[in-house]
């Protein structure tokens, strides 16, 4: 299956990991290339790309592998990689090979986008996040002390390899993690996936995947650059955010939206912008995949408060929430930063 992007593919076929260094040389000139991974997932899939890639004639230079985790999507990790690419002698024809989850991702983007004023950059997710949604729309980021993804740019991969075979390898966890932006897509516009994840899903993963994809490259082909509709991508991920920030990026990135959206809903619900109906449905799927609604109560609203205080869809005095209002449909609502807090307390009260 191909879904276009506009100007580049995103090709979701099993086993297509083996085949990349074919896939990619329909678009790419075989040239100099770098493979950007995490030690968890390097041993796993690193050499069959690396073989591909060489039988289609790329010059695989050496990996860059950096240890698993959002800690490692930092500046420090980046300058590390930027200089590896330097000492690799990548120059502005060459590619990089973005082999991982949504943190191998980020962070090769970003490095992709900066290296020489920007250079060609392949992703080749290996998580159900990366493959639903982060590898695609060109968002790329490291975080900083004060939160997460406050240094990036928008740098478009030159293609998107997913191949749902590898998902089999995830533990629970991950699989987890992943639905939580899966929901997040039903639950902002598409009532169809909303049905299909009532369902058994077991047999029908890439069609979960076909669906979020090309929902995520619509909405990125009507805002590319996140001013308007683009936001709305943002379901549970303020609040979300925050309980990562507090937690010290030790809870996975779903798990910490799947609360975020419990919260934004529950308020929501609170305020009357929605129906309880919509909350009920909602905890029931989180439930459904693993997830908590109620992870947030590790954390006071007071603290998940101050963080948002950093968050990036903050404009001067005012912040940008996604709120649900019915079944499938989710709006942007502009709020002064002082309103928040009293927001979060509706979404934690008993």
């Amino acid at each position: 299956m191909i879904i276009d992007a506009g100007k580049y593919n995103i090709i979701i076929e099993r086993g297509a990991i083996c085949s990349v260094g074919e896939l990619v040389s329909e678009v790419i000139k075989p040239s100099r290339c770098v493979i950007v991974s995490d030690d968890n997932v390097h041993p796993l899939y690193a050499q069959p790309v690396r073989n591909s890639l060489a039988a289609a004639g790329f010059d695989v230079a050496a990996d860059f592998v950096f240890p698993q985790g959002e800690e490692s999507k930092s500046m420090t990790t980046l300058e590390a990689l930027l200089n590896h690419l330097c000492a690799e002698g990548l120059t502005r024809t060459d590619v990089i090979f973005a082999l991982g989850g949504g943190v191998t991702g980020d962070m090769t983007g970003f490095a992709a986008a900066v290296y020489l004023r920007g250079i060609k950059f392949v992703q080749i997710p290996t998580s159900l996040l990366a493959s639903v949604d982060s590898s695609v729309g060109g968002k790329t980021a490291v975080d900083l002390v004060s939160g997460k993804n406050l240094v990036g740019a928008f740098h478009m991969p030159s293609l998107v390899v997913c191949d749902p075979n590898v998902l089999s390898t995830l533990p629970q966890e991950f699989f987890s993690d992943g639905m939580a932006e899966v929901i997040k897509m039903g639950f902002i516009g598409n009532p169809r996936l909303l049905d299909l994840l009532d369902g058994d899903i077991s047999d029908r993963i890439e069609d979960v995947i076909a669906e979020c994809v090309q929902d995520k490259v619509d909405i990125v082909a009507r805002d590319t650059y996140d001013k308007g509709e683009r936001q709305k991508l943002n379901l549970g991920h303020t609040v979300g955010h925050a309980m990562e920030a507090l937690a010290e990026y030790k809870i996975h990135h779903g798990a910490a939206v799947a609360s975020g959206m419990h919260i934004i809903t529950r308020a929501a619900v609170s305020r009357g912008i929605c129906s309880s109906d919509v909350l009920t449905r909602l905890d029931r799927l989180i439930e459904k995949y693993g997830l908590d609604s109620h992870l947030y109560k590790e954390y006071s609203a007071e603290d998940m408060y101050s963080i948002t205080l950093h968050d990036k869809k903050k404009r001067g005095g005012n912040i940008t929430l996604v709120i649900p209002e019915e079944m499938g449909r989710s709006e942007l609502y502009d709020y002064p930063v002082t309103d928040l807090l009293g927001i979060i307390k509706d979404g934690v009260k008993e």
